[in-house]
């Protein structure tokens, strides 16, 4: 069942987007070689919590950080911990904030240093992909409308759309309906209405779509060992449009 929010209810969420932005902002400022995704995971947590909300992944199912912290093939899921970035690295970074019960979910994929023109690109279409879908958050349209704007953008550079991870809907829980493929056909799926709030995340490889998890039970891989790039945005769907409810592009940049 999709749950639709009042005004008020997305002004909640939004609050909480901007404690998740301004967290993104400072993970973006310790980004660098010899930082171990542990030590990012502790400084988003205690940046969360001093603002008075909650690390929505700690815990969740059983996952012991406050952020996923996903490297190069990494696709998702991340566990932060002892791995130090290098030089080269591209890391997606997933966070998730609670705020009086709502919740905000965003990732963005960050270049370690210098990176390969290769990376550049896949992080440029990807981020691109997410702008693309988000302009299809209108009343009236369909969830297949934000799938397809994803697989177009995509494709035409020739990347790989991950077929088996979705975004899906937010508000008091993570994950609530609908889900939202990365790929399909426009004009199918259920329709956008006013009030819903979606997490729309473009999860794109460099290779081919196909991928494995990993012993821990979360991690996430491409199976081809390519790299992989993920861009989120928590979106409200509004009379007026889209409402961005995570808008780290403000304090980071849009794409180019």
């Amino acid at each position: 069942m999709i749950i639709k929010k009042t005004p008020e209810e997305i002004d909640k969420i939004a609050a909480a987007g901007e404690i998740h932005s301004r967290a993104m902002q400072l993970v973006a400022g310790k980004i660098a070689a010899g930082v171990t995704t542990g030590e990012l995971d502790e400084s988003v947590e205690r940046f969360i919590r001093s603002q008075g909300a909650e690390p929505s992944f700690k815990g969740y199912n059983g996952f012991s950080g406050s952020i996923c912290a996903s490297p190069n093939s990494m696709v998702v899921h991340g566990i932060p911990g002892a791995y130090t970035l290098a030089d080269g690295d591209i890391l997606s970074v997933d966070i998730g904030v609670t705020l009086d019960g709502w919740v905000a979910d965003a990732a963005v994929t960050f270049p370690v240093g210098e990176v390969t023109v290769e990376a550049e690109s896949l992080m440029a279409v990807t981020e691109a992909s997410l702008f693309d879908a988000v302009d299809q958050v209108q009343v009236g349209g369909r969830i297949g409308d934000i799938s397809h704007a994803v697989q177009i953008c995509a494709e035409a550079d020739g990347f790989g759309v991950v077929r088996t991870l979705v975004g899906h809907g937010v508000g008091r829980s993570m994950h609530e309906d609908p889900q939202i493929p990365n790929f399909g056909p426009a004009g199918r799926g259920p329709k956008l209405e006013e009030g819903m709030v979606l997490a729309i995340e473009p999860m794109i490889t460099a290779g081919a779509h196909e991928v494995r998890i990993a012993p821990d039970g979360w991690s996430i891989f491409t199976v081809d060992g390519s790299l992989s790039a993920h861009f989120e945005f928590t979106v409200a769907v509004t009379a007026d449009g889209p409402r961005i409810l995570t808008p780290w592009h403000e304090l980071l940049g849009a794409p180019q």
